[in-house]
């Protein structure tokens, strides 16, 4: 029960640095639609955050599968087999001479993305105080569980 409250903590952390990735994605391209910053500069920030994305994601998925929380790594293959294939086919990154024909299909590739993460964030939201209610609701009527012990939580199959 102590693993679970670890979890979703891990979990709202990796859900709140994909969000603020996919913010900072779409803030670029918005500044390279109102002529703030240059096609060059656009790129190569977009660009620099993707791998860190695609890893983020991938964490995610393997710790839900890890910990067998089936529905939740459900819904996250789909876009971590989508960053996949876009890594293999090598069309995860812009480029910079085909960024303005690009640019609307970029940007409404990241709403969608955006919208998934946000949706994911409220579920990993709503997951924690569960967690923490019943691993409270779990040491209240067992006195003799310790604090936080993930060993034996995790090792019991």
């Amino acid at each position: 029960m102590a693993f679970d409250i670890i979890l979703w903590l891990l979990s709202f952390g990796i859900s709140m640095g994909l969000l603020s990735i996919l913010f900072y994605q779409v803030i670029c391209l918005s500044d390279l639609e109102s002529d703030q910053l240059n096609a060059y500069e656009t790129a190569s920030k977009v660009n620099s955050v993707m791998i860190p994305e695609f890893v983020l994601q991938g964490a995610l998925t393997a710790i839900f599968l890890l910990t067998w929380h089936w529905f939740m790594f459900l819904i996250s293959v789909p876009v971590t087999y989508y960053n996949f294939k876009l890594y293999t086919s090598q069309k995860h990154l812009i480029d910079v001479t085909e960024i303005f024909r690009q640019l609307n299909t970029e940007k409404k590739y990241r709403f969608v993305k955006l919208g998934y993460y946000l949706i994911l964030l409220v579920i990993v939201i709503i997951r924690l105080p569960a967690a923490a209610r019943s691993f409270y609701m779990l040491s209240a009527h067992h006195p003799g569980i310790e604090g936080l012990d993930i060993r034996s939580s995790f090792l019991e199959f």
